[in-house]
């Protein structure tokens, strides 16, 4: 078995480049949306993106859709605040798809044992913008973002790069760079 884990994270533009590749999609349920007697509060559960028909998916109702469907898929994800985690190939070769992720139900937020690769990206607050509203600490699913004293505190070692802090953020001072 390969070192690498199989998911890693990635901003919604990284992962645009990557569908630019692709012209067939298939979806299926999400495993840990399905497995969640409670059931996701956050979004959907087919919101597994898929690129190839005949490798399998962690959940059931695999179908092929079109590029439309995936733009939904894209649009909720974003709305919802969901985390790309493109996955890959069991050669870890290539990238086979995406999940869409939550603090809610998702596997990897909530058993730490679960293994997922640092996306490319990392984020950089300019702290002198920063007006400590703590938008950015309620879309960070992955804590590196908190509230102390009032005043906005970044880890960024705890940092995944996904860029949700900065797509919610109303004064624009976050920014994504490649990770050094």
């Amino acid at each position: 078995m390969s070192a690498v884990p199989m998911h890693y994270v990635s901003t919604r533009e990284e992962f645009s480049e990557i569908l630019k590749k692709h012209d067939r999609f298939w979806v299926s349920s999400c495993g840990c949306r399905e497995g969640n007697e409670a059931g996701c509060k956050r979004s959907r559960k087919d919101v597994c993106l898929i690129f190839k028909g005949d490798i399998g998916s962690s959940g059931s109702g695999k179908k092929e859709v079109t590029r439309a469907d995936v733009d939904a898929i894209l649009k909720e994800a974003e709305e919802k605040r969901l985390v790309t985690r493109p996955f890959r190939n069991d050669d870890r070769t290539d990238v086979d798809g995406s999940c869409f992720c939550c603090d809610d139900c998702c596997g990897y937020f909530i058993d730490p044992k679960e293994k997922c690769d640092k996306g490319a990206m990392i984020e950089t607050t300019k702290v002198e913008d920063c007006t400590d509203c703590g938008a950015c600490v309620d879309a960070c699913h992955f804590k590196a973002r908190k509230m102390a004293d009032g005043k906005l505190a970044v880890d960024r070692e705890q940092c995944y790069g996904c860029g949700l802090c900065r797509d919610v953020c109303p004064t624009d001072c976050i920014e994504m760079f490649p990770r050094p």
